[in-house]
């Protein structure tokens, strides 16, 4: 996990601008013997806007991840998204606490 930060920091330099609309995704992978989840969020054009490596999948790391991504690149104006429960939860708190929200696509 030390080599976590070092990885961000170099992917933020090269970053280019997020679109308005978002697909997350997630995926399994194994760090150090233990399967871990990796959330990602691409915009339209396919540029990664965003990337969380987390224990457990719920919605509160959910909600960290979108605030995250929010705060560095600004909303967007529609995310696709998994049938899981915690994506749809943490959006519509994050939406609670919006004037314009964020539209959702399953």
């Amino acid at each position: 996990m030390k080599l976590l930060p070092v990885l961000e920091k170099a992917f933020r330099r090269r970053k280019r601008p997020a679109g308005k609309s978002w697909r997350m995704d997630e995926t399994y992978i194994e760090v150090k013997g233990q399967w871990k989840y990796l959330c990602r969020a691409v915009d339209k054009a396919g540029n990664t806007v965003d990337f969380l490596l987390l224990a457990n999948r719920d919605k509160a790391a959910a909600r960290r991840h979108f605030e995250k991504s929010i705060d560095q690149n600004g909303g967007p104006d529609t995310v696709t998204i998994d049938k899981s429960g915690a994506h749809p939860a943490a959006l519509e708190a994050i939406n609670a606490d919006r004037e314009a929200p964020i539209k959702i696509r399953q």
